[in-house]
């Protein structure tokens, strides 16, 4: 049996004292016992750390396999209100999708009142409405039936950061594309242009469905198990040979596709802030692969291939 003491990681009191504690118990469970005596941090909201400053540890780590003598020293941070992933990414899609119908059919008080309820003359107009629409209904279908998320939560205050993200963005390029004085620049009307344009972000849409897939087989559910992915037979996910993060590999080619498209300025925009943003989280899970896995496959970069 083990003590444990659960001290504030900023004032170094303690909160709660541990007596008799089984040496196979997890944090999780420790998190859980905790919570019994402090009912207002659920195990969510809770950070245990070995140090005031250190790295949370994980759910899954074994009390007799951290270093810790008979009595076991935690530090407590509270991490603020959570709110569940799919909650979060439910608001964040369902945002976009209805504020660009709004702007698509021209609602009072966007543009001036002779153009309201009005409909664009141009065809690419429409188009890029059902493209925009697909998109986000497809991300709200991945996040009821294919997503499998690692960590359950995420602090409440990010929630409205990331809905400023989606929702402004959005907002913005819908107002230009659907604006009563848009025309698309005449060299690029031409309709096998706009067909290639549309071939390629739909080419690029499944591409992305198909490596969320892959990656929720890797993980049994309930499971919170690692793998190296690899190509399967579906060919969208060959460029697991080259790439470590495909899904954001094809998002940006949906997005340079939606941009090429439309050829509007805010969009070309949001697909550099979106490659930035992207590109942050690759390398970061590339690293993440590369740490974990030995045998990782050496050829692959994190979004583009032999480039970054």
């Amino acid at each position: 049996m083990k003590h444990v003491e659960i001290l504030d990681a900023k004032t170094k009191d303690k909160l709660c004292f541990l007596d008799k504690v089984e040496p196979n118990a997890t944090i999780g469970e420790i998190k859980s016992m905790f919570h019994k005596s402090h009912p207002q941090f659920y195990p969510a909201r809770q950070s245990i750390r070995l140090d005031p400053k250190g790295k949370s540890l994980k759910d899954e780590d074994v009390l007799q396999h951290l270093p810790v003598g008979t009595t076991a020293t935690f530090y407590f941070r509270d991490l603020g209100a959570q709110i569940s992933w799919v909650t979060v990414f439910l608001t964040e899609y369902t945002g976009p999708l209805v504020i660009y119908l709004l702007f698509y059919f021209r609602v009072p008080f966007i543009y001036a009142p002779k153009y309201d309820f009005t409909t664009s003359k141009h065809w690419v107009v429409h188009l890029a409405c059902m493209c925009h629409s697909f998109h986000y209904v497809k991300r709200l279908l991945e996040t009821l039936f294919v997503h499998r998320f690692s960590h359950g939560t995420m602090p409440l205050r990010n929630i409205f950061k990331n809905c400023s993200y989606y929702w402004g963005f959005a907002a913005w390029m819908a107002y230009y594309i659907n604006h009563p004085l848009y025309t698309p620049p005449s060299e690029f009307t031409n309709i096998q242009f706009i067909l290639v344009t549309l071939e390629f972000f739909n080419f690029c849409q499944i591409g992305n469905l198909s490596i969320h897939i892959a990656l929720r087989n890797l993980r049994p559910p309930g499971s919170k198990t690692r793998k190296i992915p690899y190509p399967t037979k579906n060919p969208f996910t060959w460029i697991f040979v080259l790439v470590s993060c495909p899904n954001y590999t094809y998002e940006l080619g949906s997005w340079l596709g939606f941009t090429l498209m439309t050829q509007c300025l805010p969009v070309a925009f949001f697909t550099l802030v979106g490659f930035i943003q992207m590109t942050v989280w690759a390398k970061g899970k590339h690293r993440s692969y590369l740490k974990e896995f030995r045998d990782y496959p050496p050829l692959r970069s994190p979004i583009l291939p032999f480039v970054l």
